[in-house]
């Protein structure tokens, strides 16, 4: 979606109301062995000290303490930077000035409802924690800081108390259930559950399961502040029993342990001359395989987007993923196709999903709860419709092809360079990694996240330079210097302008996990064949940018002094029926010549649908004998033809 500045969130949050206070947790006998922290600490530990000072204060395991945590916000504080949520630091706590976790979207069929009769099916209705309705609220910023005997403010901007603010509402969450402030971790496992404020029992659950998975796991992690911290793997932490199955409208294709709900997308005519929106009837995948996954952000609040996707005359999508918990609502039926890309083909070979957010805002949008769910959610359809986990098959918006040439200046910039593609591959189960060694002729490109800080500008829409925040994105240059030109992109500005630091400018970029052919080296510097020339990025060994991969990749084939690339991949002439007009072919303006190599991932062949009328039944699939490759062209994907191409494997040789 275009992007905007994000607003300010509005409306009030009611706190919880105020449990024991835990004056008498102070003469309890410690019940943690745990190093205290020294005045002569660095820096980067004060962080990693606070969790262990907190977690003795308030009798808190701090393995509990510090995975909740990092659920909350992979322990970065973004000091005084609230959350869409109205969350603050480290432990995510809620200030009372913010809106609360928004109402379910009108009409949709929300979680925890109440049953015929008026019973209750949330078991969580009556705890210390719940409020009105069946919504249990988020760890209250306030209430913390009465416990902790601290101004409210300091919460938002001093992580030590923020974090001692946190311990201290586990805590009281605990006395509340009448449990003992343990040193078993498995006995905090309902506090867990309460702390974020999940509004069903099926979300609630597994939150916690991520927690003490986490714990069972531990990590590592520098925070957005420069803070190194760790926790360590406790293995014999014993898992608890997994979430129940949240009950859910018939339509909705969610995993098992996701709450979600359904919130239809009309098919409809909308005038007198046939024209009908906002997608198409198919029969997916029995005429069209489901091969791709599209990751957006909304560029605008979800209430806005639940407006958009509930009017025939605007674009649709199959999934909307909130922020603030992570909550799923469904649109579209997965066998339909939705209008979402900008690219007729991939949309009949994709599944949209849409994510609240503004990609200038990552520190207020992509929250921890958003990633898993989101990951929950493309993995169980990965694995429904055998879509490979790689970055050619599960990409940003960014990375649609464009179809023609002159629809490149008009194609999308979401979800941005701040998305985390490295963590959500993880959550995939699927984590980028090297899988060959650094003097490959094919490179991944893999920057750590967290320490890596291109410089950026527009964030603010005046042209300013953003704040520094971590990023996906390698910049590329003319030359293997960074005073050098930026690459240009002749197909995005077609005037011959210059490439920017814009944060939506693409012309320049690469993107983490997708791969390319190695051009050539130059001490720190490698260099990748990108659009049809050498494009330069930064890459020391010490702190490298990008690693060494294996793979599949094509070159013209020998006699052939170029070929063409494609945006999309159409049948041939004579495949199409009668009374169906053939789609004209479009090559892009990017020119792939003799010598040149592009890593595929896959084949693919050529189709094309005709789904210009309104029917109640779907139109047929136009099927092409030709093949094509699907090719990292870019920032953005292309295809060429098979015929045109020699496909080779890492070492150069031939494969088939």
């Amino acid at each position: 979606m275009r992007r905007t500045v994000a607003p300010r969130v509005p409306g009030a949050l009611r706190t919880c109301r105020l449990t024991a206070c835990l004056i008498a947790a102070a003469l309890l006998p410690p019940l943690l062995i745990l190093p205290a922290s020294g005045a002569d600490d660095t820096e980067d530990q004060r962080l990693q000290n606070a969790f262990t000072d907190a977690a003795r204060e308030f009798h808190v395991p701090r393995s509990v303490l510090m995975s909740v945590s990092y659920m909350q916000s992979r322990w970065d504080a973004h000091p005084g930077t609230p959350s869409v949520a109205g969350g603050y630091g480290p432990m995510h706590l809620t200030a009372a000035d913010h809106g609360g976790a928004p109402a379910p979207a009108p009409g949709a069929q929300a979680p925890g409802a109440q049953a015929p009769g008026g019973r209750s099916d949330d078991p969580l209705a009556g705890t210390a924690f719940t409020a009105v309705g069946h919504a249990v609220q988020p760890a209250s910023l306030e209430r913390a800081a009465r416990l902790i005997r601290v101004p409210a403010g300091q919460l938002r901007t001093d992580a030590v108390a923020n974090v001692r603010g946190g311990a201290a509402l586990l805590a009281a969450a605990q006395r509340n259930l009448g449990k003992p402030l343990s040193t078993r971790p498995e006995d905090w496992w309902q506090a867990v559950e309460r702390f974020p404020g999940t509004r069903d029992v099926t979300s609630a659950a597994t939150y916690a399961n991520d927690v003490f998975g986490l714990i069972r796991r531990g990590a590592h992690r520098t925070t957005a502040e420069g803070q190194e911290v760790t926790l360590p793997a406790s293995p014999g932490v014993r898992p608890h029993a997994g979430p129940p199955a949240a009950p859910r409208p018939k339509n909705v294709e969610c995993p098992p342990e996701l709450s979600c709900d359904w919130l239809a997308a009309p098919y409809e005519e909308i005038d007198d001359d046939g024209d009908y929106g906002n997608h198409d009837l198919a029969d997916r995948p029995r005429d069209q395989r489901i091969e791709y996954i599209v990751i957006h952000d909304t560029e605008s609040t979800l209430p806005n987007m639940f407006r958009t996707v509930q009017d025939p005359t605007e674009a649709s999508w199959h999934y909307s993923v909130r922020s603030s918990d992570g909550h799923i609502t469904q649109h579209v039926r997965t066998k339909d196709e939705a209008w979402h890309s900008g690219s007729k083909f991939v949309n009949a070979r994709s599944i949209g999903v849409e994510h609240e957010g503004f990609l200038t805002h990552p520190g207020t949008w992509y929250t921890e709860q958003m990633y898993r769910s989101s990951a929950r959610l493309v993995r169980f359809l990965a694995k429904k419709y055998g879509i490979p986990m790689d970055r050619q098959h599960i990409f940003g918006h960014d990375n649609v092809p464009a179809p023609t040439a002159d629809s490149i200046p008009e194609m999308h910039e979401d979800p941005g360079p701040f998305w985390d593609w490295r963590h959500y591959f993880d959550l995939l189960g699927a984590p980028l990694k090297a899988t060959a060694g650094p003097d490959s002729p094919m490179v991944m490109i893999l920057p750590d996240y967290a320490t890596h800080k291109p410089r950026y500008t527009g964030c603010e829409g005046d042209g300013k330079r953003c704040q520094p925040h971590g990023s996906s994105a390698v910049r590329l240059y003319t030359r293997p210097d960074e005073s050098a030109p930026l690459i240009q992109d002749p197909g995005r500005r077609p005037d011959g302008e210059d490439s920017t630091e814009d944060v939506s400018d693409l012309g320049s970029r690469v993107s983490t996990g997708q791969t390319f052919a190695v051009a050539d080296r130059s001490g720190e510097w490698t260099a990748i064949w990108y659009q049809g020339r050498k494009a330069w990025f930064k890459n020391p060994a010490a702190h490298p940018t990008a690693v060494g991969a294996s793979g599949r990749m094509v070159t013209p084939k020998e006699g052939l002094a170029e070929i063409p690339a494609f945006g999309r991949a159409l049948p041939e002439a004579d495949a199409y029926p009668e009374g169906v007009e053939e789609e004209e072919e479009a090559p892009l303006p990017y020119t792939i010549r003799a010598g040149q190599r592009y890593v595929t991932q896959s084949g693919v062949g050529g189709s094309y649908v005709d789904r210009s009328t309104f029917s109640d039944v779907p139109q047929p699939v136009v099927l092409g004998h030709e093949r094509y490759y699907e090719i990292q062209l870019g920032h953005r994907l292309a295809y060429v033809r098979a015929n045109d191409v020699d496909l080779l494997d890492t070492h150069g040789t031939p494969s088939h």
